[in-house]
């Protein structure tokens, strides 16, 4: 067995266990790097009901936040729940609507916020074993960029 599937491996042994407790039938993709100039660790597609990770982007972010790898399986797995916190997310065609729709940028903010905040809401009740300061660290470090632009909108 190589590196590669050694990797997938792990990380499948630590978002099935997630996925079975959510119920949800989405699909799961890993993939190594976002493809994209942004630094995210996940992403869910609603047109084709997938999550998918990207592996380097979340060990990036992992060693931004806490300064180590060794909180990985952890932070794994908050990602992963937020992502499929937006999976689970019984409002969100609507609200991906009424972006789409809005002329006006401080809501589109306000309902991009909405979205991730819902998806952290989700998250937080499916992974009661993750130490809940572990979790309030990464929400916060998640939400900081829709919290500073909304303030500088009404600056």
């Amino acid at each position: 067995m190589n590196e590669v599937e050694e990797n997938y491996l792990e990380i499948e042994a630590i978002i099935h266990p997630i996925l079975e407790r959510s119920g949800s039938d989405v699909q799961v993709k890993i993939d190594s790097h976002f493809p994209g100039g942004r630094l995210a660790g996940g992403k869910y597609t609603m047109s084709t009901h997938t999550v998918t990770l990207y592996i380097e982007e979340i060990k990036e972010q992992c060693m931004q936040i806490f300064g180590s790898l060794s909180l990985l399986p952890d932070y794994l797995s908050v990602i992963f729940a937020h992502e499929l916190g937006h999976a689970q997310d019984r409002h969100l065609a609507a609200l991906a609507d009424f972006y789409d729709e809005c002329t006006n940028e401080f809501d589109r903010s306000k309902i991009a916020f909405l979205i991730e905040k819902n998806a952290w809401k989700y998250a937080e009740k499916l992974m009661p074993e993750i130490s809940r300061d572990f979790v309030k660290k990464i929400i916060a470090q998640s939400l900081k960029p829709y919290y500073e632009k909304m303030e500088l909108q009404t600056a």
